[in-house]
């Protein structure tokens, strides 16, 4: 091996250095700054708990300062950098993907030509490498396999090359910092490196690289293997890669910790009903849904936990678990126990304005990264979400109607009635009614709904809204979780439930009096804090909808409205019409494409029976799904209009997977299917079921209520849809209701 590759840097072995984001001011704060796409190389992800990695396609890390790539553990990069070079060249790339299941990552690379001066040494496609990788219990295990396929042998090398610099995931954001720990390097054998960080918040960080068999030659950021094969001949090395606070005394061999890995997800995603369809695009759709959920699920001490997506947001938000909830209630409502159990366990107790914290408060998120333990960023345990309290207290009631599980229920019972307390004093500080936010310190979001971009809440002229902010779609969380507290507090004997059936309904009418804008034909997106209406067209009213506050008039008006050209893309309802001021396709809330979004719209439409929106969305969504890798949605994408022959624009940041979107897919089933269990009826319901022109039959296993299963099978002929009961144990009726 040559001087130079000995010394090469990781950035000049491989690519150029990314771009440096230049220092902006007044750029709002925690913002994901973009200089170049993450879609742009459709980076290969694998997650596994509180650990998750970003690869590129030939399995390497490369060029990580300043962007996501690398691998994370509890929101701290322990591998920033990881390649192998054959003979000093980067191999081909011939092909990769994450499996089905998501359990593995798989890159077939082969040798370039090889000369020596002007002397061709080793011809191109003659050494063909295999390269698996997969993530599991604090480990990254991968298989480097090398076949000569030639009629004679050769001898190369390989070089693995290797760094961990402990960045925050926020540093990887785009946040600059001026100090840093200490970081070490040791060569504890012939086969072994040990990286050890000391942070700012004393936390001792550790990542260990082992390989298997021993390297020829071995350094802090190097291994060489010299690599000699027969005609057809193969070999493997292993290399493990261990990482935490502290490292297991243990790790299982590659293979029998494939097998558990594997076995895991299985065992997660058995617990779901199973969905196929006649359409194999829509089959593979719904696998990979099913396979991302169950990778993003976390267990947690209180049960599962979808954290919210990679690579910005691996770890619990309060908002995004309790809608991946609803989206997947029907499908598993075991996620949905597990969501509840966590929030409550991590509900405030009292004032803390950093982190916008109130008693009764449900999360907005968690970190555990260094920056978080310092106070750098205020996420250790941050409150500043105005949705997520009301929106607990909704799941809550969803959940027990679905499963009868007044047990749990009743546990979390004091934490609901102190997310009611908050949202009736510091939800309401000037006590009109309606829940507003207000931001408590400098450090917090500025908006604090789903939309929580600084520039996503504004006035028809384009002027951005000033607080404190009533949003459209809150007040209608606040009204179905009262509505939901009532039933609890009935099931469980309690007092109470009249008085917030009556506060349920006071809050409707004002509802309806200050929000409706009958020239937009649509509910304003927020009021600000002169109580004047934002009047723009925007998919928060579609949430009106989702929680019922709206009338049934209204409702059928705010579906046409979203509906038309203007606000529907052809893919999916923007989240800011094309004729409003602040429209841009490409920015993050103002004129983006969201599948959760649309989710909850569609199944708003449902919920008043406007079940031909409601395809029409799903069918959009399918139809973009055709050309997004893996057949994945994404967190987001561009809300330009759909032309013929051409695909979605992707957004240059979102995240991929994402939870919410990956659930999208059920909720549009069950919006067009009608689909509610309904656990004190003992019933599972099919109101007016419908299916898009792109179904022809559909087919649910294991549908689960209470301590019945069933199996059942829809299918479409000429419009209508007739349901046929293939399979059932236990009491549970099947009901169609026309």
């Amino acid at each position: 091996m040559s001087e130079a590759v000995k010394t090469l840097s990781m950035a000049q072995a491989v690519e150029p250095k990314a771009v440096e984001p230049t220092p902006v001011e007044n750029v709002p704060e925690f913002y994901i700054p973009a200089t170049e796409s993450i879609g742009e190389a459709w980076p290969r992800i694998l997650k596994h708990n509180d650990t998750f990695a970003m690869f590129d396609h030939h399995g390497d890390i490369v060029n990580a300062e300043g962007n996501p790539a690398g691998l994370f553990h509890r929101d701290t990069r322990h591998l920033s950098g990881f390649y192998i070079l054959i003979d000093d060249h980067r191999p081909l790339l011939l092909s990769s993907t994450v499996q089905d299941d998501n359990a593995a990552l798989t890159a077939d690379l082969a040798n370039p030509d090889i000369y020596r001066g002007t002397e061709l040494v080793l011809s191109r496609e003659t050494l063909h490498l295999i390269r698996t990788k997969f993530l599991f219990k604090n480990a990254c295990h991968e298989r480097i396999s090398v076949q000569n396929f030639d009629l004679k042998e050769h001898s190369s090398q390989m070089l693995v090359r290797f760094d961990a610099d402990f960045a925050d995931l926020f540093e990887a954001r785009g946040i600059k910092r001026e100090r840093h720990g200490v970081r070490t390097v040791t060569k504890e054998d012939g086969s072994t490196i040990l990286f050890r960080y000391l942070g700012l918040d004393g936390v001792t960080r550790l990542t260990r690289v082992r390989f298997d068999p021993a390297p020829t030659r071995l350094d802090n950021h190097q291994a060489l293997y010299d690599v000699t094969l027969a005609p057809q001949e193969r070999k493997s090395a292993f290399i493990t890669v261990t990482f935490g606070r502290e490292l297991p005394q243990s790790v299982p061999n590659f293979g029998p910790a494939m097998r558990a890995a594997r076995r895991n997800l299985r065992v997660q995603a058995s617990q779901a009903a199973a969905v196929s369809s006649s359409n194999e695009m829509l089959n593979q759709m719904l696998c990979r849904s099913v396979s991302d959920l169950s990778m993003l699920v976390t267990q947690t001490p209180q049960g599962p936990y979808p954290y919210a997506g990679i690579p910005w947001f691996s770890t619990a938000f309060g908002r995004d678990g309790i809608i991946t909830a609803l989206e997947t209630l029907w499908l598993d409502p075991g996620i949905a126990k597990g969501v509840l159990q966590f929030l409550a366990a991590t509900q405030a107790r009292e004032v803390d304005a950093r982190s916008d914290a109130e008693p009764g408060k449900i999360l907005h998120e968690t970190r555990h990264g260094e920056m978080a333990n310092t106070g750098e960023v205020p996420f250790g345990l941050y409150y500043g979400s105005v949705d997520a309290t009301p929106l607990f207290v909704l799941l809550a009631g969803k959940y027990f109607e679905r499963t009868g599980d007044l047990e749990t229920v009743s546990t979390i019972w004091p934490n609901i009635e102190a997310a009611l307390e908050w949202i009736a004093t510091y939800g309401d500080r000037d006590k009109d009614g309606f829940v507003e936010y207000q931001r408590q310190s400098e450090t917090g979001l500025g908006n604090q709904g789903w939309k929580d971009s600084n520039d996503s809440i504004m006035h028809a002229d384009g002027s951005l809204a000033q607080g404190p902010i009533a949003l459209c779609e809150v007040q209608g969380y606040v009204y179905s979780a009262k509505l939901a507290a009532a039933k609890i507090a009935r099931a469980m004997g309690r007092d109470g439930a009249e008085k917030l059936e009556a506060e349920a309904e006071n809050l409707r009418l004002a509802f309806e009096d200050k929000f409706w804008c009958d020239d937009l034909g649509a509910y304003a997106l927020a009021l600000d804090g002169q109580k004047r209406p934002c009047a723009v067209i925007a998919s928060n009213t579609g949430h009106a909808l989702f929680s019922g506050i709206a009338s049934p008039e209204r409702a059928k008006r705010v579906a046409d409205v979203l509906m038309r050209r203007d606000a529907f893309s052809g893919w999916g309802v923007r989240t800011l019409a094309c004729n409003q001021k602040r429209y841009n396709p490409m920015s993050y809330h103002d004129g983006s494409v969201w599948p959760h979004d649309n989710a909850m719209i569609a199944l708003g439409f449902a919920r008043y029976r406007l079940r031909e929106p409601a395809m029409e969305i799903f069918t959009g969504m399918f139809d973009a799904v055709h050309y997004m890798e893996l057949q994945r949605l994404p967190e987001l994408f561009c809300g330009f209009a759909r032309r013929h022959g051409t695909a979605p624009t992707l957004y240059p940041v979102a995240c991929s997977p994402q939870a919410w979107a990956s659930a999208a897919p059920f909720a549009f089933l069950e919006a067009c299917l009608g689909l509610t269990c309904d656990y004190a009826a003992g019933e599972i319901r099919f109101e007016n079921p419908t299916l898009p022109e792109f179904i022809t039959s559909l087919c649910i296993r294991r549908l689960k209520l209470g301590d019945s299963e069933v199996d059942v099978e829809l299918h479409r002929h000429e419009g209508n849809v007739a349901v046929n009961v293939l399979r059932r144990s236990g009491n549970a009726r099947v009901v169609v209701w026309n």
